[in-house]
């Protein structure tokens, strides 16, 4: 598929399942992340492929920081977090690694982080890869970014689930460019 035919046509595959990307596949993905804008070239982020037991783990992590949140969790509610991470062969933890730079703010850091998990994402539809960025509470919450090692001055930006679509990419919805775009000065 051409770059442009990719990044005009790509969406979300929600529904995965086995198998995961290859490591060659996986080449190309961190290859496409790494081209991302870059001021200072700091490359401000990290990958963490998840698969196999360590999605089991996971959901652990998760049961954790849902059970340190609320005490009185449902049984319902713990079974939601075990199986959050199963949605997929594999979980892509996307963090951004924020560095002091006089000057690139931590903001233009993160922003970086971003472009390099859509290049990733790009990357993955213009393969036939299936692929969704998710975030939600676990992203933010303090148990599940010490247990997986998200450092001071690192953001997790998501958990991008990624395999083998169960159907078919859907048509994009059509946008219109002057939507979200405008010439400054308007005279």
């Amino acid at each position: 598929m051409d770059a442009i035919t990719a990044l005009h046509q790509r969406v979300s595959s929600p529904r995965l399942t086995a198998p995961a990307p290859s490591t060659e596949q996986l080449d190309v993905l961190f290859r496409a992340a790494g081209r991302a804008a870059d001021h200072g070239n700091l490359r401000p982020w990290r990958f963490v492929v998840i698969e196999g037991e360590g999605l089991l783990r996971l959901g652990d992590i998760f049961v954790k920081a849902a059970t340190a949140k609320n005490p009185a969790i449902t049984q319902s509610e713990i079974e939601r977090c075990i199986a959050m991470p199963k949605r997929a062969p594999m979980i892509i933890l996307a963090i951004a690694k924020c560095q002091p730079n006089p000057k690139v703010p931590t903001i233009e850091q993160i922003i970086a982080a971003g472009a390099a998990t859509q290049n990733l994402l790009n990357a993955a539809f213009a393969l036939g890869i299936g692929a969704v960025w998710r975030t939600g509470d676990m992203a933010y919450d303090p148990v599940v970014r010490q247990a997986l090692g998200v450092e001071n001055g690192e953001e997790l930006i998501g958990f991008i689930y990624i395999g083998t679509a169960t159907a078919p990419p859907h048509q994009p919805r059509e946008q219109n460019p002057g939507d979200f775009f405008s010439i400054w000065p308007q005279e």
